[in-house]
């Protein structure tokens, strides 16, 4: 692979390690950065910035609505409650093997959603 596969519409989640390693070898190899480089780096860096993996996870949001809207959509309200309270309780579980605080995150956004859904009453 060459550097040039990763352009300005690759997005930071797609491009794979063999190309980011193969952008970083051309450019290091050649000490001159040619300008469709440097602007795919910065298209990537502004990616980077505006990445959400908590709140707005970006293959969650492939269509022309989000996941969680469709799982609620097919559940009952007492199935959702209780599908929002297992994934809390997995990223909690998870969190000091995979994704650390990043996953502490994730658990409290169901939380969020579950405060949501059970509204003030809690019901």
């Amino acid at each position: 692979m060459n550097h040039t596969q990763i352009t300005e519409k690759t997005k930071l989640n797609e491009a794979t390690p063999e190309q980011w390693d193969s952008a970083w070898k051309a450019s290091y190899k050649s000490k001159s950065v040619d300008s469709d480089t440097i602007k795919t780096f910065k298209k990537i860096t502004e990616d980077l910035e505006t990445f959400d993996a908590v709140n707005n996870p970006v293959h969650y949001n492939a269509g022309k609505i989000e996941c969680i809207e469709g799982i609620e959509a097919m559940l009952t309200k007492e199935e959702f409650v209780g599908y929002l309270r297992g994934n809390s309780l997995k990223y909690r579980w998870r969190f000091p093997y995979k994704n650390g605080v990043e996953d502490l995150y994730k658990a409290g956004w169901y939380e969020n959603k579950l405060l949501e859904v059970l509204g003030s009453n809690g019901q």
